[in-house]
């Protein structure tokens, strides 16, 4: 699920407790959670929501049922939602102070992924992004030789491990990542 940042400042805030979205099918079900800008998004609720009434809009960030906008095709799902605490990574990136111990654990996580792949990438990205912050990702993914969603994806392994974040444009290397290709 995408929020916009109305949504999210309403999710930090707890103004919006509930989403509507139309699916063929429910996409995500309760206990899913969702890292966002605004933090770590729990669903605590998935159900077929029939009639909308005008609470329910309020709970959404809307004024009133009417102004709910019905986009897609499908049913129509009412989402609980709530915020259930910072996103992770923005706590592992600032830990620039590595030990040996997590040198390691970070070099065999890149090992790993680079085994997998056809030619070793990982450490190759990291200066690619070091030296070309905020960069596009479509810009950066061309000079690799890839498409753009493979490129992101990538990058978004490396994120996982605290190694980058993105700014509003590109990418760049978050404290953590400076610290071990420095080191």
């Amino acid at each position: 699920m995408l929020f916009d940042a109305r949504a999210l400042g309403g999710l930090v805030d707890g103004s919006i407790t509930v989403a509507f979205r139309r699916w063929t099918a429910p996409r995500v079900r309760p206990g899913t959670r969702m890292r966002t800008p605004a933090g770590v998004i729990e669903v605590t609720a998935v159900e077929e929501a029939g009639t909308v009434t005008d609470a329910d809009a309020r709970a959404a960030g809307y004024a009133s049922a009417a102004d709910l906008p019905d986009r897609g095709t499908g049913r129509l799902y009412r989402i609980g939602l709530r915020l259930a605490g910072p996103d992770p990574r923005v706590a592992l990136r600032e830990q620039a102070d590595l030990t040996d111990e997590d040198r390691t654990r970070i070099g065999d996580a890149l090992s790993r992924m680079d085994r997998v792949a056809e030619t070793p990438w990982t450490v190759a990205y990291l200066r690619l992004i070091a030296g070309n912050e905020a960069v596009r990702a479509v810009e950066l993914a061309a000079r690799v030789g890839l498409a753009r969603d493979v490129f992101k994806r990538r990058v978004r392994r490396l994120k996982e491990l605290g190694l980058t974040e993105s700014p509003e444009t590109g990418y760049r290397l978050s404290a953590r990542g400076r610290a071990f290709l420095g080191g």
